[in-house]
C-alpha cells in the first residue's frame, strides 16, 4: 500500500500553489544582481611587536597576540618581524551606478589600499581608480575602464518606513553575490562614532565582506549602503546599519566633481537630556539637545548660544534628542539661515543662526585625561568628597580651558556617584561659572539637598553635563 506524501508547513500544497505569501526576491536579483560587484584590496602595513612579555618562540604569544600585536596576530603578520612591511588583503562589495564604470562602495573598504580589484558577476576583473572618498559619510567612488555595464536603480531613502522588506547583496566572508533579506528595524538611527549619518537599522544578516554593498527595497531600488553591524562576537547578531542612499549620493555627486564633501556646522557639542538633567534644568520633559560646549567664533557662538541651553527646534523641525541635530545640520549648505528654538534656564527663546561649513581640522578629539604633573595646592570640598586645585599653566594648555578647577581626587560620595573623575575640570555648578576653589566651595555650600544639580565638566577635549545630587 502506497503512502501519500505529507504537506510540510511553508512548502506547497498538492495543487502546486504556495501555502504562504512570502515575498519573492528573484526578480530583483535577476535584474539588478549583475550590477553588484565584489571588491578586493591590497594594503601594505608595517609589522609591530610592542613589548610582548614572552620570549619570541613562546607558544603563549599566539594567545596574547591580540593584546601585544605579536607577529601572526592582528597586530602583526605571519613570519614578519617588527618593522617589516607586509601586505593585507581584504574583501568588500559595491554597486555600479553608471554604464561607464562608476562604482559606489564604503570608504573603509578601500581606504589606504594600494590596489583595488573589481570583479563583476561575469567574472571579468578590472583595476579600479579611487575617485574620492568621505570618511565621515563612509562613502567612496571608484572608476573602472569599462562600457555598457549593468547599473542599479537609485531609490529614495526618505520614503523608507519601519517594517518594510529589504534585500542585501554582497560578499560576506568572501562568498560572492550572496543574497540576504530582512526588514527595516528603524530609520534615522545615529551612532556615537558617526553623528552625521542617520543610519537605517535592519535585521538583514550582514557580515564582513558585505560592507559597501547595496540595500534594495521591494521595487528593486537601492535605498542604502550596507556599512556596519553591532556585534559582540564579530558576526551577525541581528543589528545591521546602512547609510541612507540620499545621504550617500549627495556625497558621491561632490566626489565625482573632485570636490571636498561639505557638512553644515554649528560649532557646538551636544548631549541627550536625561530625566535627571531635565529636572536639573527645570524642564517638564527630557527632550532636545543639551549644549555642553560652544566653539569660540563658531556659528553658535555668533548666534549667542551658551552651554546649558537646550535646542528644541531647528528650522521649524522639532528636536527630540541630540542625535537628530547633526545629520539635519550637516545636510545644509553654508550660509543657510535658520531659526533655532532653545530653552534657557527654563524659558523658551528663539535665536537666529547661520550655518557654516565644517572646518577641515574639526575632529572628534574627546579623550580621557589625567591630572597634569606638578605640585599644586589642594582644596577639599567635603560635601562632595573631592579634592580640587587651581588650573596650572600646563593644565590650561593641555585641556584648552581658561577657567574652572581641576579635580585631583575623588572619594566615595556625591561627586563619584555623579561620574566626576580625577583629571576633570569643573566649569559650572548649577549653571554658575566656577572660577576658583573658593568659588566652588561657596557654590556647593548653597546647593539644596535631594535635588538634581547640573555640573558641567571638561574631560579631555570635550565638555558635558553630569547630574549631582547631594544627600540630606
Amino acid at each position: 500500500m502506497g503512502m501519500a506524501s505529507p504537506i510540510w508547513a511553508g512548502t506547497t500544497s498538492t495543487s502546486g500553489q504556495a501555502l504562504v505569501g512570502l515575498p519573492d526576491f528573484t526578480p530583483i536579483v535577476k535584474q539588478y544582481g549583475p550590477a553588484v560587484v565584489n571588491i578586493s584590496t591590497t594594503e601594505t602595513k608595517v609589522a609591530r611587536n610592542p613589548s610582548s612579555p614572552f620570549p619570541p618562540n613562546s607558544p603563549l604569544n599566539q594567545f596574547f597576540a591580540p593584546f601585544f600585536g605579536t607577529p601572526g596576530g592582528p597586530g602583526g603578520a605571519p613570519g614578519a618581524e617588527s618593522g617589516q612591511k607586509y601586505q593585507v588583503q581584504s574583501l568588500g562589495s559595491g554597486f555600479v551606478v553608471s554604464p561607464d564604470g562608476y562604482i559606489v562602495t564604503a570608504a573603509h573598504v578601500v581606504k589606504g589600499a594600494q590596489k583595488i580589484i573589481v570583479s563583476l558577476t561575469n567574472h571579468q576583473q578590472y583595476t579600479a581608480h579611487l575617485v574620492g572618498l568621505s570618511t565621515r559619510i563612509d562613502v567612496a567612488l571608484l572608476k573602472i575602464d569599462a562600457k555598457n555595464l549593468p547599473t542599479v536603480q537609485i531609490g529614495d531613502s526618505g520614503k523608507l518606513e519601519v517594517g518594510q522588506w529589504v534585500l542585501a547583496v554582497g560578499s560576506p566572508f568572501g562568498f560572492e553575490n550572496s543574497v540576504t533579506q530582512g526588514v527595516v528595524s528603524a530609520t534615522s538611527r545615529p551612532l556615537p562614532d558617526d553623528p552625521y549619518i542617520p543610519f537605517i537599522q535592519t535585521d538583514v544578516p550582514i557580515n564582513p565582506g558585505n560592507s559597501g554593498g547595496p540595500l534594495f527595497n521591494m521595487r528593486g531600488q537601492v535605498i542604502g549602503i550596507n556599512d556596519q553591524i553591532y556585534t559582540n562576537s564579530g558576526g551577525y547578531m541581528g543589528l545591521s546599519f546602512s547609510i541612507p542612499i540620499n545621504v550617500a549620493m549627495d556625497a558621491v555627486k561632490q566626489l565625482k566633481l573632485h570636490q571636498k564633501v561639505h557638512f553644515g556646522w554649528l560649532g557646538v557639542m551636544i548631549q541627550d537630556v536625561s530625566m535627571d538633567l531635565a529636572k536639573s534644568f527645570h524642564m517638564k520633559e527630557p527632550v532636545g539637545a543639551l549644549v555642553s560646549q560652544v566653539v569660540p567664533g563658531g556659528p553658535a557662538a555668533k548666534a549667542g548660544l551658551r552651554p546649558g541651553d537646550v535646542i528644541v527646534s531647528f528650522d521649524g523641525q522639532a528636536i527630540y534628542n541630540s542625535g537628530q541635530l547633526p545629520p539635519l545640520v550637516g545636510a545644509l549648505p553654508a550660509g543657510f539661515k535658520a531659526k533655532m528654538g532653545i530653552i534657557r534656564k527654563g524659558q523658551p527663546m528663539t535665536l537666529n543662526i547661520t550655518v557654516e561649513s565644517l572646518p577641515n581640522d574639526m575632529e572628534n578629539t574627546a579623550a580621557e585625561s589625567s591630572p597634569p604633573n606638578g605640585s599644586m595646592q589642594k582644596g577639599e570640598i567635603k560635601r562632595l568628597n573631592v579634592q580640587v586645585g587651581p588650573l596650572t599653566a600646563e593644565a590650561r594648555n593641555q585641556l584648552k580651558v581658561n577657567t574652572g578647577v581641576l579635580v585631583l581626587g575623588v572619594g566615595m560620595g556625591p561627586a563619584a556617584e555623579a561620574g566626576i573623575r580625577p583629571g576633570d575640570v569643573i566649569l559650572q555648578v548649577a549653571q554658575q561659572r566656577v572660577t576658583s576653589t573658593a568659588d566652588l566651595q561657596k557654590l556647593v555650600a548653597t546647593l539644596p539637598a535631594g535635588q538634581p544639580i547640573p555640573v558641567l565638566v571638561r574631560r579631555g577635549m570635550g565638555s558635558f553635563y553630569l547630574v549631582l545630587t547631594l544627600p540630606h
